[in-house]
């Protein structure tokens, strides 16, 4: 039977599993940045189906928060305060909207160019690796949580089979979730205080964020490393679905979509949405790559960010169990840098190539700043700019 070829109440189970997958990640950082969750969860269904609507609905790809944001968002809210660093987003909309008109008019040479895979790679391994001391961080405030969930998450992703194995950040979540009741160091207050049914905070109190140039110009770099995701994600998902996307509906089309997801969570005070390497995963063991399935999904979130109770549990998690399931997440991230470079056989030997990669991590990882004032660029998005002059700098034949 065709995986494709499914009754109308099968795509409905198997696209709540699919948010399912995606749920853990999408939850988890605008937890880690100081937004609401629910707010979190309403952006990224909406976004998911502006997406599809942009791509004629042909791409099979979930939207969700994006974690190269994390650490910028964090610094910008410190320096800016968070309703001007929502407003900062709309640069990373620019650059997807700007990379857009670049792709329709260049087509593939422009990929070629900017982004070829020894640029790819260290940046990927960056979104994790810069993230790593968070991670640790929280963990630190309770080890024995911490340590429960991320075994539980291991054991689930090493043991477990069919959907059980799609959803080890939950399961690692819940497991801790559970044990933090046990240890009495939960509070319920807040969850009794929710109501059943509300909107999520950023909606129901709806005001435009106040821009400022600042942080909408120290954004625009970090957005770098998403662009440079999506578009590896967009090659991943023509591959496990055996149709060529980059060409139909067109590579263009894809990163206008996700500029257009990314400029209306800012308006409603969601974290920037990026498509979804997990969902992904999923999509290539179940072999269900039907977009119908996707637009369930997202539909699906949409109405788990209404529930008022929901959004209250979510928020008393204990910080050490998501610390917990950061140190497998955003290593996991790594090693698909790693794994990317690897496929496409970057070799190292190449001086240019050793070049390219140790500058960018050594850059990204000490947390590298430069700027001027008040105005600094860092991190990932300094790294990645620092990736593709070097890319386009050094001579192609400069081999150890």
């Amino acid at each position: 039977m065709d995986p494709n070829q499914l009754t109308a109440s099968r795509k409905t189970i198997i696209g709540v599993q699919f948010l399912f997958v995606a749920f853990g990640s999408t939850v988890l950082v605008p937890l880690l940045v100081g937004l609401d969750p629910a707010t979190a969860l309403f952006t990224a269904g909406l976004g998911t189906l502006l997406f599809h609507f942009v791509t004629g609905g042909k791409v099979p790809i979930f939207l969700g928060s994006s974690f190269a944001f994390i650490a910028p968002i964090i610094a910008a809210n410190k320096q800016w305060g968070m309703s001007a660093t929502l407003a900062g987003i709309a640069g990373v909309a620019l650059v997807y909207f700007l990379m857009s008109g670049l792709i329709l008019w260049q087509g593939r040479r422009i990929l070629n160019r900017f982004f070829p895979p020894v640029v790819i790679g260290p940046i990927i391994i960056l979104i994790g690796l810069s993230l790593s001391g968070a991670g640790v961080d929280m963990a630190k405030t309770n080890w024995p949580l911490a340590l429960i969930a991320l075994a539980t998450a291991i054991i689930v992703l090493t043991f477990c089979r069919g959907l059980l194995q799609l959803v080890p950040v939950i399961c690692g979540i819940t497991t801790g979730y559970l044990a933090a009741i046990y240890m009495g160091v939960v509070d319920f207050e807040p969850i009794r205080a929710a109501a059943w049914f509300s909107l999520p905070h950023s909606i129901s109190d709806f005001h435009l964020p106040d821009f400022s140039w600042e942080p909408f110009v120290f954004m625009i770099p970090v957005a770098i490393a998403p662009v440079i995701e999506h578009i590896g994600d967009v090659y991943v998902i023509s591959a496990v679905a055996k149709r060529d996307f980059v060409t139909d509906p067109g590579l263009h089309r894809t990163m206008f979509g996700d500029g257009l997801a990314c400029l209306v969570a800012s308006l409603l005070g969601g974290p920037p949405v990026t498509t979804y390497s997990e969902v992904t995963g999923a999509i290539q063991i179940t072999r269900v790559s039907n977009p119908q399935v996707i637009r369930i999904a997202a539909v699906t979130a949409l109405v788990f960010s209404v529930l008022g109770k929901l959004s209250a549990v979510l928020q008393s998690i204990p910080s050490a169990v998501l610390g917990g399931i950061m140190l497998l997440l955003f290593g996991s991230i790594a090693a698909v840098g790693i794994q990317s470079m690897i496929q496409h056989e970057v070799d190292l030997h190449k001086t240019r190539n050793l070049i390219i990669v140790s500058v960018t991590l050594t850059m990204g990882i000490g947390g590298a700043a430069i700027g001027y004032g008040d105005f600094m660029f860092t991190g990932i998005g300094l790294a990645s700019m620092v990736a593709v002059l070097l890319n386009l700098l050094l001579p192609q034949d400069s081999e150890a």
